[in-house]
């Protein structure tokens, strides 16, 4: 039974590295940590669109989390060996689980009903702004020259994208319902990194143990998803909302297997072992490759090729990446 009154020393050994963490140089190891989240996102993006007249939006995120929590549940039901501390973190957890496991996900799936996935995740690449700011508001993390330079080159390609190529646009711009979904959906991802790089003393115990972890924030976030699922299905429809439609095929049952795996499980672990070895101020940045993973297999997929504008952007993004990462004096 791990000390439910103060971090183990496994524990304060690792809050004790990240406390200057996000001062430190980024490895290799870590780099290719956090390249995997980016690259089964975009996955994820292109997904949401080929099932969006298939399977409703809170409809998906919630199977998605069904699955992802059963396949982990023979690790993840040892948190009941822990359940003391689950109710001392309980309003944290609740609270990752709104954050990353349903805002997040329901939002792209909703915007995914209106945009495509490269403009979806193109608009996402605002989120290095949120982090930064919200470190800085909120956990008084300083914000350096370099990251302010490499935020600037990213909201560049995301002026390009929601300018549609004409920066005059901006002066007189309306997002479509789909980039404002994406923007409230970067900030549900900005708070839940933010959450898990500050953890409480009950949250670092129960994170050293990172399967029942993750598995009582999935067990959360079906809760959350589940009441959204009911009222896309009954609410909705009774206040003169449309009807949803599902159907069911192989196609659908191997989309719903791939955004329980992938995205899920393999991203969220390997975002929370980046996110803790970097900081969110850095790991953000990779979270940027979203659009360049999403445009190479949108154009292969949906056959939905990137205009001159989303490589302009891509260019940005990838140069504010390499400004982030560069090895610096001290770092």
């Amino acid at each position: 039974m791990l000390n439910q009154k103060q971090p183990s020393g496994f524990r304060r050994s690792r809050i004790s590295r990240y406390s200057g963490s996000m001062n430190q140089r980024l490895t290799p190891a870590t780099a290719a940590l956090l390249l995997i989240p980016p690259l089964t996102w975009a996955g994820n993006a292109i997904v949401g669109r080929l099932m969006n007249q298939q399977v409703p939006p809170m409809t998906l995120n919630m199977l998605r989390w069904v699955i992802a929590t059963a396949i982990l549940a023979p690790l993840g039901w040892r948190i009941w060996h822990h359940r003391a501390l689950v109710l001392q973190a309980l309003p944290r957890l609740m609270a990752l689980a709104l954050a990353g496991m349903f805002s997040y996900n329901s939002f792209q799936y909703l915007a995914l009903n209106t945009s495509t996935p490269i403009n979806v995740t193109l608009v996402a690449s605002i989120m290095p702004f949120w982090m930064l700011l919200a470190g800085r508001l909120f956990f008084n993390v300083p914000i350096k020259a370099h990251s302010l330079i490499a935020v600037g080159f990213t909201l560049c390609g995301v002026a390009l994208v929601l300018s549609r190529g004409d920066v005059s646009n901006l002066l007189s711009i309306q997002l479509v319902p789909g980039d404002a979904w994406m923007l409230l959906a970067t900030l549900g991802w900005t708070t839940y990194s933010w959450l898990l790089a500050k953890p409480t003393p009950a949250q670092s115990e129960l994170s050293a143990h990172w399967a029942p972890f993750l598995w009582i924030q999935m067990v959360i976030g079906i809760g959350w998803s589940g009441i959204a699922t009911a009222a896309e299905w009954w609410v909705l429809p009774a206040l003169g909302g449309p009807v949803p439609q599902m159907t069911w095929d192989t196609g659908v049952w191997l989309a719903l297997i791939y955004v329980g795996v992938a995205p899920a499980l393999i991203a969220y672990r390997c975002w929370g072992l980046g996110v803790s070895r970097a900081g969110p101020n850095i790991a953000v940045f990779f979270a940027s490759l979203t659009p360049v993973f999403a445009a190479v297999m949108s154009t292969f997929a949906l056959k939905e090729a990137p205009h001159w504008f989303h490589y302009v952007a891509f260019g940005c993004i990838l140069t504010g990446i390499w400004i982030t990462s560069r090895p610096r004096e001290n770092a």
